[in-house]
Order: structure tokens, then sequence, then C-alpha cells
């Protein structure tokens, strides 16, 4: 079933509304609890990381629930709704914490606020991606679905990026009440976003099987050895890149001196990361999937080395810390999109070597990816602000201080940058010749079991 114009937009939409509340959250939830509500660094971090930590595990549960759900809407849109309203209320709640909140009481309703949002967030999440292999075939249909959420999701977490900061000083009595508003906007939106996705992607009717147990599910997870592949380097990657995001407000306001510069920063980034999604195509008709991300990976890293160098000298020339975003975010849109497909194609993979195909329990893996990856990155961010004597209320830190974010915000991502590449080359195996041959057998099989069935 080829899909349609429509339903590719209605995809692109919602992948605009579900990023838009993920970079809120995850670009601006430590300084929204450090900076302005007064929260430890060390404290934040570690909740944070339980938090992920707890959630990402609940993941694999909710791909299988997906699986095993069976409406006349379908198993995936009605998980997207439900998740999406739940999520924007929480989203609100946890930025329009009351005042009265001081101490424990405060603390207590940080921690809940946080745990139940990524908990929301993975209802909708995981059906979200899923639609990606349940909808299409290995090729091009999927590739380019994958390029088209990818994208979107980039527009979408590009926006609070941009004009998070330049709206919350200007539209509440406060940086605190800007917050709220903000996100009430952001919440209101999501909704509005995922029912257009919901009424204007239609899943295909489902094949009537009989429905897979719980460890059989997992099994044909744990078998998947390619899927493991990518979501070991897939956390490597995304938390080199979320630790970045993490700590680049405080890069910007105190080592560089100019917080209106983050702005720039992601406007440019945000633009080069959806112009590198939609080149996919056109350098895949010359390069492999592998070689491309090979080549987005190090151009990463060489975005790193001239932001660090940037910082190291105090050099504030807008061209040049422009040129570090566009750099840095070439390479991360490209990386991005790939794993969405190297992850979708190991669900045929999984498939074919095991006989179960459980686009969802592959597809919470996602989640489950992002999840952890944030959770390392949010710790590691949130220790090391306090380790290295970062000061929010200092109007400037000592030399000591900018040096250990510099650290923390480049040199730790590119090594796991390095790390992440050498995993991939040199475990996964899925090359486009290999995913062919999986399709066509898998083809073949099933027009089989249709004739006899």
């Amino acid at each position: 079933m080829k899909l349609t114009i429509k339903q590719k937009v209605s995809f692109g939409i919602g992948a605009i509304g579900k990023d838009m509340v993920y970079s809120l959250v995850s670009g601006f939830i430590l300084y929204y609890y450090n900076t302005i509500l007064g929260i430890s660094g060390t404290f934040t971090g570690i909740m944070m990381m339980a938090a992920r930590v707890f959630d990402a595990f609940n993941d694999p549960l909710m791909g299988v629930v997906v699986e095993k759900t069976n409406t006349r809407f379908g198993k995936f849109r009605p998980w997207i709704f439900t998740g999406t309203v739940t999520n924007a209320l929480i989203l609100y709640g946890m930025f329009a914490m009351p005042r009265s909140l001081q101490g424990t009481p405060m603390l207590v309703y940080a921690t809940v606020a946080y745990v139940l949002w990524g908990v929301t967030y993975t209802l909708m999440d995981i059906p979200f991606w899923s639609m990606i292999p349940a909808i299409t075939q290995a090729g091009k249909d999927r590739e380019n679905l994958s390029v088209i959420g990818r994208s979107c999701a980039s527009v979408g977490f590009a926006i609070p990026t941009v004009l998070t900061m330049l709206l919350v000083v200007r539209i509440g009595s406060d940086e605190r009440e800007g917050f709220a508003i903000l996100a009430a906007g952001i919440a209101a939106a999501f909704v509005i976003m995922e029912l257009i996705c919901v009424t204007g992607v239609k899943e295909r009717p489902a094949e009537q099987k009989m429905a897979p147990t719980l460890k059989e599910m997992f099994s044909s997870l744990i078998h998947n050895d390619q899927a493991m592949v990518v979501v070991v380097s897939i956390i490597l990657f995304n938390a080199s890149l979320y630790l970045t995001t993490q700590l680049a407000l405080y890069f910007f306001k105190f080592d560089i001196g100019n917080s209106d510069l983050y702005s720039l920063f992601g406007t440019i980034g945000g633009a080069a990361q959806i112009l590198s999604m939609m080149s996919l195509p056109a350098l895949r008709k010359r390069w492999s999937s592998r070689s491309i991300l090979t080549g987005a990976i190090s151009i990463t890293i060489c975005g790193y080395a001239l932001l660090f160098v940037l910082g190291t000298f105090g050099i504030t020339n807008v061209a040049l810390l422009a040129l570090a975003a566009l750099i840095i975010y070439i390479g991360f849109g490209l990386a991005t999109v790939l794993t969405t497909i190297f992850l979708a194609d190991t669900v045929d993979y999984g498939e074919w070597k095991t006989g179960q195909r459980s686009e969802s329990v592959i597809f919470s893996m996602q989640t489950f990816v992002v999840k952890m990856a944030s959770a390392l990155s949010v710790l590691i961010a949130g220790i090391g602000v306090d380790v290295i004597g970062l000061d929010p209320d200092a109007a400037a830190q000592n030399a000591s201080t900018l040096f250990g974010l510099r650290v923390l915000m480049i040199i730790v991502p590119i090594a796991g940058l390095i790390f992440s590449i050498l995993h991939f080359r040199r475990k996964y195996r899925l090359t486009e010749e290999e995913n062919a041959r999986i399709a066509k057998e898998l083809a073949a099989k099933n027009n089989n079991e249709q004739r006899i069935g």
C-alpha cells in the first residue's frame, strides 16, 4: 500500500508536535529546575537519571501492550491520542509549579511531575514511530517516511530551542511565569497536531494471527542481535548530543557571554539538521547508509572541535559560531534519520530470524534508547555543574569552571561519538543488499502462507 500525500503530511505534523514537547523538556528542564526554582544540579541530575531509567525499562512493556492492541481505530492511533492528552496536561503542570511550594514539597512535586511526564510521553511516542515499519515496506517508501518524520521532528525540536529564551522573559512577569505560559501554548499545539496525525494516517488492516505471548515477544527482541547493535550505538550517539543540549545554555551565557546567541545557534543548527535530513535520498544514490553515517559523525566531531576552540579563546564571532552549529547539526541530522531507518530494517530482520514481527516492541527500544541517553546526559550535566563549581547566580565564572564546562559539553561528547561509530561499524551487518534479500524471502513466505490459508 503506497502512502498518500495526506498520510505523509499528517505524519509529519505529528512529528512536529511531539518534538516541540520533547525539546522544551530535554533542553530546558535542567535550567528551569536549577536556575529558576533553585533546585541543586546534583539532585536534579540524580532524580532525572532515576526517573528516566525507571521509565525506560517500562518502554518494552508498552511496546508489548501496543502489539496486543486491536481496536477499530487500529493499534497505534488510540495510544497516540491517549498519550498526547495526558502528556500535554502534565507538561503544563511541570512548568507551572505553585510558588507556595518550597523545600521538600517542591522536590516531591518536581520529581512526580517529571516521572509522570516520561511515562505519558511513552504512551504516544512508541506507537508513533512504530507506524513506520507497519505502514511501509523496506526501501524507498520507508526511507521517505523516515526522512519526513525526522525532518519534521527537527522542525518541532528547533522551535522551542530558538524561541524559549526569547519568549519567557517577555510573555510573563518573570521567567518562571514565562515558562508556564509557553508550556501551556506548546501543550495546546501538541494536542492539535496529534489529532491531525491520528485522523490523517490510516493503518493497514491487521493480519489475523495468533497473538504472541509476552515471553515470545521479549525473546524475539533479545535474539534480534542487529536491533541490539543499533540500540547501543544510538545510546552512545544521543547521550553525546544530549549532553551538549543540556549545557548549551550555560555555555553561551557564561563562557561565550551572550545568552542571546543560544537562539542563533539553535536556529542555524535546526535549519542545518532539517536540510541534511532532506538531502539523504540524494546522498543515498551515491553512498551506502553505513558510509553516510560514518561521514556524518565525523562531520559532527569537526564541528565540536571548532566550538571548543571558540570557547577556549573567547571568540564570540557570530559567523564562526554559526559555522560550528552548521557543521555539528548537519552530521547530527543525517545520523538521526539513518538510525531510524536502521532500526526499522531490524523489524524485518527480526521477523526473518525469529518468525515474530513486533514493530512496537522493536521501536519501544528507540524510546528506551532516547530516555537512557537522556538519563546519562542529565546525570553527567547535573552533577557536573556542581563539580566544576558553576554558580547560576554569578555574573561570571572562574577560568577552571569554564574549562570544566567545555570538557563536559564538548570533549566528553566527542569521545562518545567515536565509540558509537566504532561499535556500529564493527557489529552492524544489514547492508542494502541484505535487506533486499530478507524482504524478498519474507514476501515469498507470506504469499505461501496466504495460499495455504
